[in-house]
């Protein structure tokens, strides 16, 4: 049986995964920007035409990707640390895609995923619990 967490120790909980997830994310977005502009600056210094239209568009799709894939993230990260429901729910999706991103993204969604799972986290969120017939909840 898991561990449950009491109130206070799920808030600390939370506002740690709230930061993990912003600041775990905002790394991807700043490495997105960094790789655009690398990228396009390599391109713009060699003078040759067809290496800045290349380096663009591999700095454009890449930047964008990663763009893309760190902004849910963020957007998960910050839902938490206001206790909103949806944040809960986007962020367990979140964990269970970042248990593919080994080793570190497989420890920060087990730990999500430990974290947001908890009976407590239900209500701490604001939602409510489900209407599963008592005797069912406890088997």
């Amino acid at each position: 049986m898991m561990n449950q967490l009491r109130k206070h120790q799920l808030e600390q909980h939370v506002t740690i995964l709230g930061w993990l997830h912003i600041a775990g994310n905002l790394f991807f977005v700043l490495i997105g920007l960094f790789v655009y502009f690398f990228l396009s600056t390599i391109g713009v210094v060699t003078g040759d035409e067809q290496a800045v239209v290349i380096l663009g568009v591999v700095g454009t799709f890449v930047g964008g990707l990663l763009l893309v894939l760190g902004l849910p993230g963020i957007v998960a990260g910050i839902g938490l640390l206001a206790h909103k429901a949806w944040a809960r729910y986007l962020a367990i999706v979140l964990a269970v895609l970042n248990l593919l991103n080994f080793p570190v993204g497989t420890v920060i969604g087990a730990y999500t995923l430990w974290v947001l799972m908890q009976e407590e986290a239900v209500p701490f969120f604001g939602a409510e619990p489900s209407s599963v017939p008592s005797t069912l909840a406890h088997r």
